[in-house]
């Protein structure tokens, strides 16, 4: 019973989860505006104009996703600015096939362009291919008055909304900002219970890299979202105090990564084995208050009502060996002078999980306004953590050479496109062209992956759609209600974009169906299930198909994402180990660098989770892929633990850790450059992951030294790096 009391708390967590997340917000926000405009454009001017002006409000809604205040205006302007004349055009050329399909082959080529962009580009290009593909849905113009007048309400449609995005960002701003804040705390507590897995006995190794591996690729893009929105302009108390939060949570996520440090040694001595699960259940502890804080954000708790974290300092410390008072009081091992000893190990593993604990607390105490945030570098300086919001040439230049991923998707959309499109005229059935076209473009992707994955979820939420919609137009309902379900639908549509594919499927077949049966007004439209059941399999496997022409593989984009890692990699080291320096009076340059050592890293990650869906015969070896990532990490949380001791330059001796710093800085720069490395001096420890480095037995030492912890960790820093660069050298693509 207790077991089916959890697993129910659980799914009523997840359900509140998604239920409150900024996704549902912001589809309830398109919903409302969108019905809104609808029923005063009814109101005012009739069916016609209502149903026109709803295809503006609903491809200027597709770039209207949780963002900056602002600029919030150029993000959303292209769609309608871009679109609206593709929506004339279309309609200029309906009574001519071939003038049609010109435009609908310039405008997918130039519409799918837009992905070299990035995520700012994938929904201008879609509110573009949804201009024309709407527009064949509506009824023939038969004179020029008629096309200047559905244009007309397709931008006054579009310019409402305008209107309306502007106006709810600036409303739902805080209430963004908690959302997307409570999503990576959510995030992040997924990483700790998928580490603490790591102290179990016999765990699997491989599979929880994998796991650890996607998390984290995906918690970066989560973070660089919420960068943008929570970081902007915290002028205000409360915005400070989410600012605050989300930095100590970037913290966390580096001690987080050094908890992997020593724990393979550790993993393989019989004596650490009955310490572990004390360790692991801490790690869970923190998650699961990590989630608790997380749900408080999204319920909207006051200060007062969110639950303080607690200590776990005092627990961890009383679960493992103590520490020894002074050195006099040790005995080093005859056998073994260079191994660390495990109960320093141990404690060293505990002193990272205190620390996750202690941005834990932190984040608390500043939810409950318990900590003044101290933001001056972000307040000053925060455009340079978020996204640019600026359009340049720059990003489309990049992607006109022939092995371009951008440019041979464009090309291979407009042959799906194209090729649909003139089969189309010539099936059996009544065929809608547009149905046809809009199944290709949406299931088609940049990658075979994703468009593997939409093929299958376009297909089973088409005959879920359809089948509502049947049930639906059964009952013979009003205009005004037909506006309520299409606002929903492209409300919930929109809602689960990113998050479940086969929901928005469905939901955008029940929009897109009733739009174009409010668009064809007054020709009184039958519903056949079957044609357009059909007109779906058709169009998934035509996207499906062209999917393999012009292929862009992984395998041809990861010999630049390796090098772009490897580049930020030694730019974050070179930095890290910096910051004793004299001259640095701000540790800008190093969060920045450190931002991008992760982004670079998740790019990578993601690319090698693309290529398991492609063909074998044109699949990179995953092992030293998977290496490359597992090493990165590493040297990551090796830079974390040297900061974190760099910090507290008050017990390191400055005459050894200074040039032990420089020497470091140059070992790694030189594996990370591609530059042999200089042989060692005879009096240089050599470098090896595999043992312990060779080191003076640090835990003999007292604890206010430091120094030869470092010694210890540039070493290993210095051993990862020449890893890095032979597993880099082994990919072969």
């Amino acid at each position: 019973m207790t077991a089916l009391t959890a697993r129910l708390h659980g799914k009523t967590q997840d359900w509140l989860r998604v239920t409150l997340s900024q996704y549902v917000t912001n589809g309830l926000s398109v919903s409302l505006g969108l019905v809104l405009i609808m029923l005063a454009l009814f109101e005012f001017s009739g069916l016609a104009a209502a149903s026109s002006a709803a295809v503006g409000v609903i491809i200027t809604s597709l770039p209207d996703v949780p963002s900056p205040r602002r600029r919030k205006l150029m993000q959303i302007l292209p769609a309608p600015l871009l679109g609206a004349p593709l929506f004339m055009l279309v309609q200029f050329t309906r009574q001519d096939s071939l003038l049609l399909g010109g435009v609908l082959v310039t405008g997918t080529f130039l519409a799918v362009m837009l992905m070299a962009w990035g995520k700012r580009g994938g929904p201008i290009c879609f509110s573009l291919l949804f201009s024309m593909l709407f527009s064949m849905a509506a009824p023939p113009m038969t004179s020029l008055e008629q096309v200047i007048s559905h244009t007309g309400w397709f931008l006054a449609g579009a310019m409402l909304y305008m209107v309306w995005a502007v106006l709810t960002t600036h409303l739902l701003n805080r209430r963004f900002r908690a959302q997307l804040l409570a999503e990576c705390l959510h995030s992040f507590a997924g990483i700790l219970r998928t580490q603490s897995q790591r102290f179990a006995q016999q765990p699997n190794h491989q599979a929880l890299l994998e796991a650890m591996l996607n998390q984290q690729a995906s918690f970066a893009d989560q973070l660089q979202t919420t960068r943008d929105v929570v970081l902007e302009s915290p002028t205000t108390r409360t915005r400070q105090q989410y600012a605050a939060m989300l930095l100590s949570l970037l913290e966390a996520r580096d001690h987080q990564l050094a908890c992997d440090l020593d724990l393979d040694f550790l993993l393989e001595q019989q004596a650490t084995v009955p310490l572990l699960p004390a360790l692991q259940q801490a790690l869970n502890a923190i998650a699961t208050d990590m989630e608790t804080l997380g749900m408080a954000l999204l319920l909207g708790q006051r200060r007062q009502a969110i639950r303080p974290i607690g200590d776990l300092r005092p627990q961890l410390a009383d679960m493992l060996p103590p520490r020894p008072a002074t050195r006099a009081t040790l005995v080093p091992d005859p056998v073994r002078t260079d191994a660390p000893d495990i109960a320093a190990l141990l404690r060293n593993i505990a002193d990272r999980i205190g620390h996750i604990n202690d941005e834990a607390v932190k984040i608390a105490a500043l939810a409950r306004g318990d900590v003044v945030p101290e933001l001056s570098l972000v307040r000053s300086q925060w455009q340079l953590f978020v996204s640019s919001t600026q359009w340049s040439w720059k990003p489309l230049l990049g992607q006109l050479s022939w092995r371009a991923p951008t440019l041979r998707y464009a090309l291979r959309a407009t042959l799906a496109v194209v090729t649909g499109y003139v089969v189309a005229m010539h099936l059996p059935w009544a065929t809608h062209e547009y149905w046809i076209l809009i199944t290709i473009v949406v299931v088609m992707r940049g990658n075979l992956a994703q468009t593997l994955q939409r093929r299958n979820a376009r297909v089973a939420g088409t005959v879920l759609g359809c089948l509502l919609v049947m049930a639906l137009l059964t009952t013979h309902p009003g205009a005004k209600a037909l506006f309520l379900i299409v606002a929903l639908s492209t409300g919930l549509a929109h809602a689960f974009a990113l998050r479940r594919y086969l929901y928005t499927t469905i939901a955008g077949t029940v929009s897109g169906l009733l739009q174009a049966h409010l668009l064809l007004v007054g020709l009184q439209p039958t519903f056949a299930i079957g044609e357009r059941l059909a007109d779906t399999v058709f169009g998934a496997l035509l996207a499906w198909i062209f999917s393999y022409v012009l292929p862009a593989w992984e395998r041809h984009q990861i010999p630049g994402l390796i090098k772009r890692s490897i580049k930020a990699q030694g730019q974050h080291a070179r930095l890290a180990l910096a910051l004793l320096s004299s001259t640095q009076t701000s540790d800008l340059k190093w969060r920045l660098a450190r931002r991008e050592a992760y982004d670079s890293l998740s790019a990578l990650t993601l690319a090698t989770q693309r290529t398991l869906a492609e063909p074998r015969q044109v699949r990179p070896l995953l092992e030293p892929l998977e290496a490359l990532q597992a090493r990165s990490y590493q040297l990551l949380a090796q830079l974390t633990a040297v900061k974190s001791m760099l910090l507290r330059r008050g017990q390191l001796d400055l005459e050894r850790a200074r040039p032990a710093l420089l020497h470091a800085t140059q070992c790694i720069e030189a594996e990370l450059s591609e530059i042999p490395p200089k042989e060692p001096d005879v009096s240089t420890p050599s470098f090896s992951i595999a043992g312990q480095p060779y080191l003076p037995r640090p835990d003999l030492l007292v604890a206010t030294d430091l120094t030869p912890w470092l010694l210890r960790r540039l070493q290993l820093a210095c051993a990862i790096a020449h890893e890095l660069r032979l597993a880099a050298s082994r990919v072969r693509v």
